[in-house]
């Protein structure tokens, strides 16, 4: 038996995103008919969406944030047509338009059939994991953020599922990870964590993935850095960047990622375990995202050889992808 997770990090769909979503909803628009066939490998499709979606709602009041991201309701619908499964709402730009923009989010996203975790009505909600299902394989998703803490979810008020790293991984997220262990066969774990624009996790993170990984977590896959890191044992430190307009740093390369494909196989879906990982190079074009090619793809195929090597994985280029086992 086995099962083939997609994963992607960082999604934008505001600002630029969110005006060609307008004059074309269709999932065209964002990724490349060779992105979308290499999505269609997958059994089940999970990313960070970091905006909200909805057309109301006023920017959240604080005079240090720089940027504020909202995606149309239409990217509900253009997410589903795409195959994404889930996604986490778990980052620092699900409150960017106020609490009614968050619940149109959720709400919208679940009137497309989209599953979302890492945010909700109040902190119970928030915290709560979602189980999908695939070829009888049942698969919790765990979502959580290490920032902003003036977005968490309160007893009685809308936000996300705020975890503050800085200070060890706190019960509550270990006690949901054994729930979510609990309710399913595979359990994915997928914090926004650490700072923007870095080549390698830092300290809180490369702490907390082995805690997450003992607490039940069969995958840690992680974003926030809008930079693709190295892979270790179980362990995606973060996946890097799928969609946005964001302006590029000509030496981190924020606009040349990878769409990750994750399979788990075992003798039945009780005892499946990961055993390998490719992805597909990516080169995010403005607003749009197709697969690298040429010197791009030698790039990320050099970055990633390089990040991975640090944790003791070796990454082969077959067919196309940059692929890595785990046993």
């Amino acid at each position: 038996m086995a099962l083939t997770m997609a994963l992607a990090g960082d999604t934008m769909l505001g600002r630029n995103v969110a005006e060609e979503l307008r004059r074309s909803p269709v999932p065209g628009t964002l990724v490349s008919t060779g992105v979308r066939e290499a999505l269609a490998e997958a059994d089940l499709f999970v990313l960070n969406l970091e905006c909200c979606v909805s057309d109301r709602g006023h920017r959240w009041p604080d005079p240090r944030k720089a940027f504020f991201f909202r995606a149309p309701s239409v990217a509900a619908k253009v997410l589903a047509e795409l195959g994404v499964n889930c996604v986490t709402l778990a980052n620092n730009h699900a409150l960017d338009y106020g609490f009614d923009a968050l619940t149109d989010t959720c709400t919208l996203l679940a009137g497309a059939g989209v599953h979302t975790v890492g945010a909700g009505a109040n902190v119970r909600a928030a915290r709560e994991f979602a189980v999908l299902e695939a070829g009888g394989v049942r698969l919790a998703v765990v979502g959580v953020t290490d920032h902003p803490e003036e977005y968490a979810a309160g007893e009685n008020s809308p936000g996300v599922a705020w975890a503050d790293l800085r200070v060890g991984v706190p019960g509550w997220l270990t006690e949901s990870v054994g729930r979510a262990a609990e309710a399913a066969d595979v359990v994915l774990v997928t914090p926004h964590w650490g700072p923007n624009m870095t080549s390698r996790p830092p300290h809180r993170v490369s702490a907390a993935a082995p805690e997450l990984l003992a607490a039940g977590a069969t995958l840690v896959a992680g974003h926030s850095a809008h930079v693709f890191h190295g892979i270790a044992d179980r362990i995606l430190y973060d996946l890097g960047d799928f969609v946005d307009d964001y302006a590029v740093d000509p030496v981190l390369r924020n606009d040349l990622g990878l769409l990750f494909l994750v399979t788990l196989d075992g003798p039945d879906a009780a005892h499946l375990v990961p055993a390998r990982v490719k992805a597909a190079p990516l080169a995010l074009d403005y607003c749009h995202t197709r697969l690298a090619r040429g010197e791009e793809r030698e790039w990320i195929r050099d970055r990633l050889t390089t990040a991975c090597a640090e944790f003791g994985i070796a990454v082969a280029d077959r067919t196309g992808w940059l692929t890595a086992d785990w046993r």
